[in-house]
């Protein structure tokens, strides 16, 4: 290999580490999902270690899923966070019915779970994927929109979950990634309610 000794050695290359475009439309992940025992728990490690924050901890919601041909009722809550071009997202299985959460859970550490992506064709999106040789292991049934998780665990490790989401999910997903832009560092974990939010009763409100 030639090298020009001439060139400025501390010119950038074309595409700095971590800033090059993600891959183009219905391939561009926007979430990262891990599966937790306690999402307050997890959200404070993740502010403590990563600096991500804050936290928008939900309320626990009952979510009816098709999970590997038998409809069930999952009772979970998460905790969302934006990192960068990314959401991260924490879950928590509040109940012991077997889903793809309870299956994940390593009892007592953070699991990796699932990447996601928006899709605005739904139907053919999941079809790309089954072509593919891969199958849903859970799909939603309600709560506004419709959410594909493809099991792409045996291959890759993860599942790839396909959502399919109105405008009232994306302006929130962009609300969250607005507060984390311009947070302060206050109230790193925020217990979101109907007139703002509280935070854990054991944080201090910092």
């Amino acid at each position: 290999m030639i090298v020009d000794m001439d060139a400025d050695a501390t010119t950038p290359p074309a595409h700095p580490l971590y800033e090059q475009p993600w891959p183009d439309g219905e391939f561009r992940f926007f979430q990262l999902g891990h599966v937790v025992d306690d999402v307050i728990a997890a959200a404070t490690s993740w502010v403590r270690t990563f600096g991500v924050g804050p936290f928008h901890v939900l309320p626990v919601i009952a979510q009816q899923a098709d999970y590997r041909g038998e409809v069930r009722t999952v009772q979970i809550q998460v905790a969302v966070a934006q990192a960068g071009p990314v959401q991260i997202e924490l879950i928590q299985q509040h109940c012991d019915t077997p889903s793809i959460f309870s299956e994940w859970s390593r009892r007592g550490a953070s699991s990796f779970h699932q990447m996601a992506t928006l899709t605005s064709d739904y139907d053919a999106k999941v079809a790309h994927f089954q072509a593919l040789g891969y199958s849903i292991a859970a799909e939603s049934l309600g709560g506004g929109f419709r959410v594909a998780y493809i099991d792409t665990a045996t291959e890759f490790g993860f599942y790839t979950e396909v959502v399919d989401a109105p405008s009232t999910f994306v302006d929130q997903v962009r609300g969250i990634s607005d507060a984390c832009a311009n947070w302060d560092g206050r109230d790193p974990v925020r217990i979101m309610t109907r007139g703002g939010y509280r935070v854990p009763e054991d944080s201090g409100g910092r």
